[in-house]
């Protein structure tokens, strides 16, 4: 009997990240052994699973799954690991699979939607980013402003809703839904509002301003590798 060879901790990072994002894949996060769905395949579909829905999960388990990262700034700091399992709903309903356990007990879970979109599964589903890319570029990025910005602001609740986004553009890489990035001349601001639309609470709206980035700070390392 072959012994299955050990999971390098060291993650390689998927291709057609941006290579701030790949630098945070591979540097800031470990890589742990992930389970393989497709012993799970048959019992799935005999409960009535669609196949092509378990590919999905499946190809999100090769791409992502084992990959830990660093805490998230917001979401109670998001999934502890990103880890794909069996897929829920219905043709009527469409369906999702999760996309890793929280850190903390919440009160919603990490889903990757019908269309491909990570999200949380609350009151309400709601898609915070396009894709899961669109989500670890958002955590590379809050690294990258972290480290980099001369402030870091926090508001909260109404004030975000008086936000002057007059001369910010979004930022595309992250792929934002309910959740969004705008880079400014010297500054970054992420806005949170995934929490407020999912949980219907207004008063969970947040947003993180970065400010006096150069521009180095606020714009480089966007190039995606294919």
């Amino acid at each position: 009997m072959t012994a299955t060879p050990p999971v390098s901790p060291i993650p390689v990072a998927p291709a057609g990240l941006t290579d701030r994002a790949q630098r945070f894949v591979e540097v800031d996060g470990v890589r742990v052994p992930r389970q393989g769905l497709g012993k799970y395949r048959e019992r799935w579909i005999e409960h009535g699973i669609p196949a092509v829905e378990i590919d999905r999960a499946a190809a999100f388990q090769d791409r992502w799954g084992g990959l830990a990262l660093p805490p998230a700034p917001f979401y109670e700091g998001g999934p502890r690991i990103l880890d794909a399992d069996c897929p829920e709903g219905s043709a009527a309903e469409g369906w999702s699979f999760p996309a890793g356990d929280c850190r903390v007990s919440m009160a919603y879970g990490f889903m990757v939607g019908s269309d491909g979109a990570f999200g949380i599964d609350a009151y309400r589903w709601t898609p915070l980013h396009a894709s899961t890319d669109g989500w670890v570029e958002s955590l590379a990025l809050a690294a990258h402003a972290g480290r980099r910005a001369r402030t870091v602001t926090r508001i909260k609740g109404k004030a975000v809703e008086s936000l002057d986004l007059a001369g910010f553009d979004p930022v595309p890489e992250v792929q934002g839904v309910t959740d969004t990035w705008w880079r400014g001349k010297d500054s970054l601001i992420a806005l949170y509002r995934g929490e407020a639309v999912g949980m219907d609470a207004p008063q969970c709206l947040e947003a993180h301003v970065y400010g006096g980035l150069d521009e180095w700070g606020s714009t480089a390392a966007d190039r995606r590798h294919h």
